[in-house]
């Protein structure tokens, strides 16, 4: 059983790493998408937070794409309140119907963005309503690493162009990313029995990252944007796919 689990650890943490590398998020939700059929919740949020985390550090390094101060503030402000917010609601929460919901949205909404010739721009809202975004995704990370989701969607009906995009939700999963695993080590959420499997996670990340990150420089504004729709999709369904059949179970 512990060889199985650290092969089925391994196998999300490459296929999540490719991804984040990519697209700039997402680690956690390919991740869980493999590891959700036989990892415990528990374990699969600090392991999904941890290698989000460390993604991020190796393509904060490979993918330099600026630093907007004024643009990411909000986004970091709203999330510093509701990154302890998720982590406090993570041991209350009915997980499998939060999945469901945040799965649900994804697959209807993103499906309709990607057909439509020409997205419609959200200018409503300013930096107020970047700051409420950044609270979502917030909560989101705090909960298992969902950081870049929701304001990746966000960021795309602003219409931001692709290395702009790329540079607020890559310092906006990196500042979460590692707020949230601070506040799991500090409420004793990470065990030592969990150690070895974070390193496997760290060193299956690393090659992956690089290799989505160098597929990244070279793709158009208009693939970007098709790649963080179909993903955004996917990771609806997979959210779907993992909670739906224990909703239905009860």
């Amino acid at each position: 059983m512990a060889s199985s689990l650290y092969l089925i650890v391994a196998l999300g943490a490459v296929a999540a790493g490719f991804v984040q590398g990519l697209s700039g998020f997402a680690f956690s939700m390919v991740a869980m998408s493999v590891w959700a059929w036989t990892v415990e919740p528990k374990l699969a949020a600090v392991l999904a937070t941890f290698g989000g985390l460390t993604g991020q550090v190796i393509a904060a390094v490979t993918v330099r794409r600026g630093f907007d101060r004024a643009l990411l503030l909000p986004f970091v402000l709203g999330g510093l309140v509701g990154v302890p917010l998720g982590v406090w609601l993570l041991p209350r929460l009915d997980v499998p119907l939060f999945k469901a919901c945040l799965g649900g949205l994804l697959v209807i909404w993103c499906p309709a963005m990607l057909m439509a010739r020409n997205l419609p721009r959200v200018r409503a809202g300013g930096r107020v309503a970047d700051g409420v975004i950044g609270l979502i995704g917030g909560v989101c990370g705090g909960l298992g690493g969902f950081t870049g989701a929701i304001p990746t969607l966000w960021c795309t009906l602003r219409g931001l162009e692709k290395d702009r995009q790329r540079s607020v939700i890559q310092n906006f999963n990196l500042s979460m990313l590692a707020v949230a695993f601070a506040v799991y080590l500090g409420t004793g959420l990470v065990e030592l029995r969990m150690l070895p499997l974070l390193g496997i996670v760290a060193l299956a990340v690393l090659v992956p990252v690089l290799l989505g990150a160098r597929l990244y420089i070279g793709i158009s504004e208009a693939r970007f944007r098709q790649i963080v729709l179909g993903l955004l999709t996917l990771s609806g369904v997979a959210l779907l796919s993992s909670s739906l059949p224990v909703l239905l179970a009860r």
